[in-house]
């Protein structure tokens, strides 16, 4: 089936980190340097972008064990000093986001970032105009893959909460949620990342593969076009 055919949706939900924004760097600074805190080994960039993608009350326990809370504070405040100097948008993103704007179609984002911290991220590259709902880890009941944040980003609108709904995400963690969501996975980027082993890999295929925004970009305007 050609990418041109892939049906318009009544909105789309974004992951945030390295699928919108470059965030890797920050991200595995203030990891490593949480480890330093605690005695243990740092990881490399490839082990994080296998292991980084559930939320932090569901990753951070079953790394520090009993005083993973404390951990989660180490690792906000070195993430605080560092993380809105360090985000940069991924290629294509803005076009894309501008695209699906003038196209009509409702967006928000569905993170495992602290909701705080990506809140701060949008307003500091002004894409808060974008984006209906930016929903964050420990903003809803429970967090992504869970549907709870997927239904508070697409608010009280029925026609979005039952209509063709693109999940639009770079991790295992992502197709999950868009399986759990009934939505469309579509995973940018080389590969995805996040899956703990070749089976899980396996289970859990995106419905479409872009290699960046910009390709995905290019297939929204398309329907803005045709439609």
């Amino acid at each position: 089936m050609s990418k041109s055919e892939l049906a318009r949706p009544d909105a789309v939900l974004f992951d945030w980190d390295n699928t919108l924004v470059d965030s890797w760097g920050p991200i595995l600074v203030a990891l490593n340097l949480t480890f330093d805190d605690y005695g243990l080994e740092r990881w490399t960039m490839e082990e994080a972008h296998i292991r980084v993608a559930r939320s932090m009350r569901d990753s951070f326990p079953a790394l520090f064990g009993d005083d993973w809370e404390g951990a989660k504070d180490r690792f906000y405040e070195h993430f605080a000093r560092i993380h809105l100097e360090k985000v940069e948008p991924l290629k294509g993103a803005h076009d894309l986001l501008q695209a699906l704007k003038d196209a009509g179609i409702y967006t928000a984002i569905v993170s495992n970032k602290q909701g705080a911290f990506l809140r701060a991220e949008v307003a500091h590259l002004e894409w808060g105009h974008f984006f209906g709902n930016q929903v964050g880890a420990t903003d809803a009941p429970q967090d992504k893959p869970a549907i709870d944040p997927v239904h508070m980003a697409l608010g009280e609108n029925a026609a979005m909460q039952t209509g063709t709904l693109w999940f639009v995400g770079d991790s295992v963690v992502d197709i999950q949620c868009a399986r759990n969501a009934g939505a469309v996975a579509i995973i940018v980027g080389d590969e995805v990342t996040g899956g703990a082993d070749a089976s899980e890999m396996a289970a859990f295929c995106p419905d479409w593969h872009f290699r960046d925004c910009e390709e995905l970009a290019g297939v929204v305007k398309h329907l803005g076009k045709v439609l």
